[in-house]
């Protein structure tokens, strides 16, 4: 068994290193809207992250995998979803070009960056843009079982798999969220937080499409 999630642990660390929609999202909250609100938006990928892995203990996720149906719904909310989340972003960045023009300044009164209202929105995105990705099911199905030694239970080695995942990724946006509100002053400059969010809208929208042309 240690072997296997020794195993395990190293693969998982591999694949959450990789630049991907959820670092993305962490990174861009955490410049907008500070580091709390970037750890809310990593609190919520892997609340999604837990639900897929309860959903593969139980072998739910395996409907995403043999149903087109069930994967095309997922799929395509996910990329509706997508499409709101770049869309929004760009924007936003469009508004406060706009009105940095007319003002001269950076739009004020806004909300307080790590408002509770702030943070509670950075938590549903993250939950919202981890379980409407179809793939991050398809991962933790076709990946956990091929760690879970013959004759171990698979509910729990399942559920332990899932619980090292999510700690790997926890301590990662802890480094990634602490890491740009280390260097807010400079990353929040107006004209850099216009271009996250332009960069951040085009990313989101771009894996809109990845999903709408992907077929399973």
């Amino acid at each position: 068994m240690l072997a296997a999630v020794l195993a395990f642990a190293g693969v998982a660390a591999v694949a959450n290193v990789t630049p991907g929609l959820d670092m993305m999202l962490v990174l861009r909250t955490s410049v907008s809207g500070g580091r709390r609100a970037g750890l809310a938006a990593a609190l919520g990928v892997n609340t999604g992250c837990l639900a897929w892995g309860v959903a593969t203990a139980a072998g739910l996720s395996a409907l995403l995998a043999a149903s087109h149906v069930a994967f095309d719904v997922v799929r395509i909310t996910g990329a509706v979803y997508l499409t709101w989340l770049g869309g929004s972003a760009l924007w936003r960045s469009r508004r406060r070009n706009m009105e940095r023009t007319a003002d001269g300044a950076a739009l004020a009164g806004q909300p307080a960056p790590d408002a509770p209202e702030g943070r509670f929105a950075a938590f549903r995105s993250g939950v919202g843009t981890n379980l409407l990705n179809p793939k991050a099911g398809v991962f933790y199905m076709s990946l956990l079982p091929q760690f879970i030694p013959h004759g171990a239970p698979v509910f729990g080695t399942t559920i332990l798999l899932t619980a090292i995942d999510i700690t790997e990724l926890m301590l990662l946006y802890c480094v990634v969220s602490g890491a740009a509100s280390a260097l807010r002053d400079r990353l929040s400059r107006a004209s850099f937080r216009r271009r996250m969010e332009q960069v951040s809208g085009v990313v989101f929208l771009g894996f809109a499409v990845s999903l709408v042309v992907d077929r399973g």
